[in-house]
């Protein structure tokens, strides 16, 4: 059974088109059987996976139907993905799918699946393998938790998501295709808005690691976030550790000159741009900076600590 859970306003509201023009057709033509869902504001992702995977409990106990024949398919950005892990039952071997059709797609762009959303639904129904792979996990000091796929990061990184989610004109310019556009002139502004911080680093429970002037710290499972910054080129997601990128002392006109080159991953020739590996990571600052997971903002905190749950979903890759 398919299970098929649609974001009508991901790609700017265009989701309901790709949905009933390009995947619908395509499912009734090859008769699958499917069950579709339709979220309609913040939340509702997360609280339809719980009801789906409840109702995979009870059809499983009465042999109705097997989570290992159960997928459960996302169409939407890499905030629906996240969305819905945070209602996801790790214990249950539901396998994902994934249609993109947000405005960075980084998951998607890291795993190779398709742009297109009739193609990517083509990988799912025929061709894809089910591959296993990490997520992490930010706990902030209250016990509250948080579940990514791609990436979380606490700083300046977030602070562009916080003041993205809240533009108006990122809105409108989405619409007319120029979304990235505003996004940069967001990040320029908070360049010289953020102020670096000092903090302290904690691997795997070692010693902790001071962190002078810290723009921001990124925890990545996959390469790309942002769009397509390649900040931890290195990273593997289904290797049981985070890579992270720390962008400390250097200079914001500097940093200018870096950010390009992490498209490429190349801006840890900067002095002051350090790479880590672990698998527990605690971050602390004197103040409280904005967090994001997945581009998706918490809040505001001083201190959090990150986990890594190896191999724990399976998602339908090329």
């Amino acid at each position: 059974m398919y299970h098929i859970i649609i974001n009508p306003a991901s790609r700017s509201g265009k989701g309901i088109k790709l949905w009933t023009q390009q995947i619908v057709p395509k499912l009734h033509n090859a008769k699958i059987p499917f069950r579709a869902y339709f979220s309609k504001q913040v939340g509702d992702v997360a609280q339809l996976v719980r009801e789906i995977c409840e109702t995979i409990k009870r059809e499983s106990e009465t042999n109705a139907t097997s989570p290992e024949d159960t997928v459960l398919i996302i169409l939407g950005g890499d905030g629906t993905m996240n969305e819905a892990l945070q209602g996801l039952d790790l214990t249950l071997p539901i396998t994902l799918g994934y249609i993109p059709t947000g405005s960075s797609n980084d998951f998607a762009r890291d795993l190779g699946i398709p742009k297109d959303p009739a193609a990517a639904l083509e990988l799912i129904l025929n061709g894809g393998k089910v591959t296993s792979m990490d997520i992490g996990t930010i706990t902030y000091p209250n016990g509250e938790n948080r579940h990514f796929a791609v990436s979380c990061g606490i700083g300046y990184d977030a602070a562009v998501c916080a003041e993205s989610l809240r533009s108006r004109i990122k809105g409108l310019c989405n619409k007319i295709g120029l979304g990235k556009l505003t996004y940069l002139g967001i990040a320029l502004k908070q360049l010289f808005a953020t102020k670096a911080v000092s903090g302290t680093l904690t691997l795997d429970d070692n010693d902790p690691i001071p962190i002078g002037k810290m723009l921001f710290t990124t925890g990545m499972i996959h390469r790309y976030e942002g769009g397509g910054f390649m900040f931890c080129p290195n990273a593997v997601a289904d290797d049981g550790l985070f890579d992270l990128c720390v962008a400390g002392d250097l200079p914001k006109l500097l940093i200018l000159f870096a950010l390009p080159t992490a498209f490429y991953g190349k801006h840890y020739m900067f002095k002051g741009i350090s790479g880590y590996r672990a698998a527990k990571i605690k971050i602390e600052t004197p103040v409280p900076l904005w967090v994001h997971t997945d581009g998706e903002v918490g809040h505001q905190t001083t201190s959090l600590t990150i986990t890594c749950k190896s191999k724990a979903i399976r998602v339908i890759t090329p």
